[in-house]
């Protein structure tokens, strides 16, 4: 009664069912090793003491990509990421940005004065570390009538 091609089946699904059990096992294993890292840059920085820098200047932190502004009414902080493409604009004293790539104009506040940019620069949230830092928070949009008393 026993058929050697029933039985050459059975095992083969046998030894087939574990094969990839195990190919799982392993698939999951080297899975839970690697890391849940995303390689991207913080949205929440310190850029400095509020003593770096002095009231009624406008500085370029190029690593961050923003213009840090201290004036009487306080510090803020704007985008130099132009809305067009991504290039970096220029701050004109009295004018406001300049995009070198295509031309775009924004004024003091980043708003749109001469395309081909369709948003105006981005103005970011400021804070104060434990530390006294002056901390930025990319992820925290103000308006342009914002701005951080120490």
């Amino acid at each position: 009664m026993n058929d050697p091609t029933r039985r050459r089946f059975l095992f083969s699904t046998g030894v087939t069912s574990v094969v990839l059990s195990a190919c799982g096992f392993l698939g999951a294993t080297a899975r839970y090793l690697s890391p849940n890292v995303l390689y991207e840059p913080p949205h929440r920085f310190p850029i400095g003491s509020p003593e770096e820098f002095p009231p009624g200047t406008a500085t370029f932190l190029p690593e961050h990509r923003l213009f840090l502004f201290n004036n009487p009414a306080g510090f803020y902080a704007i985008s130099s990421v132009c809305t067009h493409l991504g290039c970096n604009v220029r701050h004109i004293v009295g004018e406001g940005f300049a995009c070198p790539c295509h031309g775009s104009r924004f004024d003091e506040n980043g708003q749109v004065v001469h395309g081909p940019a369709p948003e105006p620069l981005a103005w970011f949230g400021l804070s104060l570390s434990p530390r006294r830092e002056l901390v930025v928070n990319t992820r925290q949009p103000v308006q342009p009538e914002y701005r951080f008393r120490v």
